[in-house]
């Protein structure tokens, strides 16, 4: 008799094993030549060397599903064992499984736009109105990386800037101030990572959320890192961000340049940059337009009045110049 230990990587042992330890009995039903023991990320199986090959061969193979699909099921475990294909929705335009085993795909064309752009160039814009899920695909396309393992860790950062609420009026220490800023992040992660397991990537900081101001000094290898909201960086602060890429690493900056809280004094870093770093090797741009909201059919017809609206207010402001402009000449 063989003794043999299999760890679980990158899954979770929760989902892994199934509710009261449904899915670990299954396995143990459809094994009846071993004793297998399970604790924590551990398995362990005490049998004849074939059976312990094939048991091995089976577990890999199920844990490379479930770590696709955030899921394992009792279709998906028989199907896998007895050598039957499971049902997969083949596509590339699928990006990664939610936690509870729902495809997230690009749902837009300028969507799949900005999967190809990151799979093109090492830094990619994505610059649009609100509800265009720009953040929502760059952590998807991020979190497909760490799974691949074509990196290591994932970064994500927004810059703190107080829209009418200053930040030493908050409760707490500074983490606890500036988590409200950076809540929209771990709300995208929530969906796509099991929580047993996200809380273990952020406590060994293979993912990192933190503000803007803590990139200064840093070099960031083997990681995709995403800045979101970079309409309120400043010149100087996005300089700094795109500076900070390393090797093997790519970056996603994302933004909405009608939505800029800067004081009237300071340009928009990322206005700047676009009009700088146009036309550069190796950089992506994709523009976002209200035909890529896929929030609440209300938010596209939000944001379209409020464009009619600036535009009405620039036309008066033109023809009130204009007036002013001919009686001046009178």
């Amino acid at each position: 008799m063989i003794e043999k230990h299999l760890i679980l990587e990158d899954v979770d042992p929760a989902v892994f094993y199934g509710v009261q330890n449904s899915n670990l009995r299954m396995v143990k039903s459809l094994y009846p030549k071993l004793r297998i023991v399970a604790r924590d990320n551990v398995v362990k199986a005490i049998g004849e060397e074939d059976d312990l090959e094939n048991f091995e061969q089976k577990i890999t193979e199920l844990v490379a599903h479930c770590n696709k699909y955030n899921s394992l099921n009792e279709e998906a475990i028989l199907g896998i064992l007895r050598g039957n294909k499971t049902a997969d929705e083949s596509g590339e335009e699928i990006i990664v499984y939610s936690t509870s085993g729902k495809p997230i795909r690009a749902r837009s064309e300028n969507q799949f736009k900005l999967v190809r752009a990151f799979e093109q160039n090492d830094l990619v814009f994505a610059v649009g109105p609100a509800g265009t899920g720009k953040t929502y695909t760059g952590i998807a396309l991020a979190v497909r990386a760490l799974k691949r393992k074509e990196i290591r860790k994932i970064i994500l950062s927004r810059p703190a800037v107080e829209a009418g609420e200053k930040l030493g009026f908050l409760p707490g220490d500074m983490k606890e101030k500036i988590d409200p800023y950076l809540q929209p992040l771990y709300d995208a992660l929530e969906e796509m990572i099991p929580p047993n397991k996200l809380s273990e990537y952020i406590e060994t900081n293979i993912i990192q959320i933190a503000p803007l101001a803590f990139m200064r000094g840093r070099t960031l290898n083997d990681a995709v890192v995403i800045l979101d909201e970079a309409q309120n960086t400043t010149t100087s602060q996005i300089k700094m961000f795109l500076t900070r890429m390393g090797n093997n690493t790519k970056m996603i900056v994302t933004g909405d340049r009608t939505q800029i809280d800067l004081p009237p004094s300071q340009r928009s870093g990322l206005t700047e940059a676009l009009r700088i770093l146009n036309g550069v090797q190796g950089i992506g741009f994709v523009e976002m337009n209200t035909k890529d909201i896929v929030r609440h059919k209300l938010v596209t017809r939000i944001v379209q009045a409020y464009e009619n609206d600036e535009r009405k207010q620039s036309l008066h402001k033109q023809d009130n110049h204009e007036q002013s402009i001919s009686k001046n000449r009178l």
